[in-house]
């Protein structure tokens, strides 16, 4: 549940920021230059296979996620990126571990920031980065750092780029708690918590990300991505319920490391002055035992000079883990277990629409809008769990002087 509200919450900060790199290369380039986007995004779920009730029960889920992210670019050479957000969380589904309806643990809270910085060597083709942060619920304190590297040939028909990531997750509840404000234990279910079920509490990912984007001709650019992520620790959910053949009840259990390998192949192709289509196929396998495909494709068509329109569709489908089965299919002699659909075989499509309309007018010296996009898409699933995501993002920038 947590991969999908944070991807709801994080989606216009990603997806939209890379939309305008491509833009920016028909502006001016700022010598030094403020960016400010602000962002509202929201993410509504139903379905009836709950993890925390054992694969079966309500997923309702409805998550709130104001924030915004500041760029701030020195002299064209260094670069100070700084993002915040706060996730409002209400779900019927945690609600159930304890049973209680409009429990606390009906409504959460995520605050997360983070800042990185960028330099661009003088006299060099070359970026570095560095960066931190932090993500807070009640029950989850996740540290990233983060470094990068990016090489663009003096054409610019070729780039590579590598980042790696390191995230330190500490998954003890009481930090929001105000009998609390301190991590006291992690969360089991209510009639699970008779003992400790695991031994530790922590859990640390490391990825690294490749990239490779080359210019085949003046209409066709092509992007490989690699990835490799490693896990190790906690990776199960604490009160995620999974129940036994015989009647019997546990936790969720898994093994203690995770390997995962995602590769992606994007190309995009633009189709004269008023239309770019944009193709990516996405490959995934994992230790647990997953294998997935994915296939999205985005079509922008620009209908006038301000007014862009961005048709897209995902299809995605993936294998089961072989630590999955649904509610009350588990041996209880096995070793690993879960009853999370997130871990089952299924199919799904997402589907929407995006809006970007640039003003007609920009005025220097002071504080420019730049753009407004507006993007709502709906997601399926095999299982029958349904999502709706709108998210808006209203882009500014104060530029000091131009070149």
């Amino acid at each position: 549940m947590k991969k999908i509200f944070l991807s709801a919450s994080l989606l216009a900060m990603t997806l939209f920021s890379k939309g305008q790199k491509t833009d920016s290369l028909f502006q001016k380039k700022a010598v030094s230059k403020t960016d400010i986007q602000i962002v509202y995004s929201q993410y509504i779920q139903n379905g009836n296979n709950s993890a925390v009730t054992g694969g079966i029960g309500t997923e309702l889920l409805h998550v709130y996620a104001p924030g915004a992210k500041i760029s701030r670019t020195f002299k064209g050479y260094h670069q100070l990126n700084v993002d915040f957000g706060v996730d409002i969380i209400s779900s019927a589904s945690t609600d159930n571990i304890d049973f209680v309806v409009s429990s606390a643990s009906a409504l959460d809270q995520r605050v997360h920031i983070n800042a990185n910085y960028k330099k661009q060597l003088k006299r060099s083709p070359v970026k570095l980065g560095i960066g931190t942060g932090f993500s807070i619920e009640s029950d989850y304190l996740s540290i990233p750092v983060m470094l990068s590297w990016e090489y663009a040939e003096p054409s610019q028909n070729r780039s590579y780029q590598a980042v790696f990531q390191a995230f330190f997750d500490d998954l003890r509840w009481g930090r929001l708690n105000p009998d609390y404000y301190r991590p006291v234990t992690l969360i089991y279910p209510v009639e699970l918590r008779y003992k400790d079920w695991y031994e530790g509490y922590t859990r640390n990912s490391y990825n690294l990300k490749l990239g490779f984007t080359q210019v085949i001709n003046r209409r066709l650019i092509a992007g490989f991505f690699p990835e490799f992520t490693y896990q190790n620790g906690l990776l199960a959910t604490p009160f995620h319920r999974v129940y036994f053949k015989d009647g019997s009840e546990k936790v969720e259990f898994f093994p203690g490391e995770r390997y995962k390998i995602p590769l992606s192949f994007q190309l995009n192709y633009f189709l004269g002055s008023r239309m770019i289509l944009k193709g990516i196929y996405g490959f995934y396998w994992d230790n647990f035992g997953i294998l997935a495909n994915s296939l999205e494709l985005e079509d922008a068509i620009k209908i006038t000079p301000q007014f862009t329109l961005s048709p897209f569709l995902r299809v995605y489908q993936q294998s089961a883990s072989k630590y999955f089965k649904p509610y009350q299919e588990h041996d209880i002699h096995e070793q690993f277990y879960t009853s999370d659909y997130d871990l089952s075989k299924f199919q799904s499509y997402k589907t929407g629409l995006n809006f970007r309309l640039l003003p007609a007018k920009r005025h220097k010296n002071h504080l420019i809008f730049e753009e407004i996009n507006l993007r709502y898409s709906y997601y399926h699933r095999s299982n029958n769990l349904n999502s709706h995501i709108l998210s808006l993002v209203l882009d500014f920038s104060s530029p000091d002087k131009y070149k």
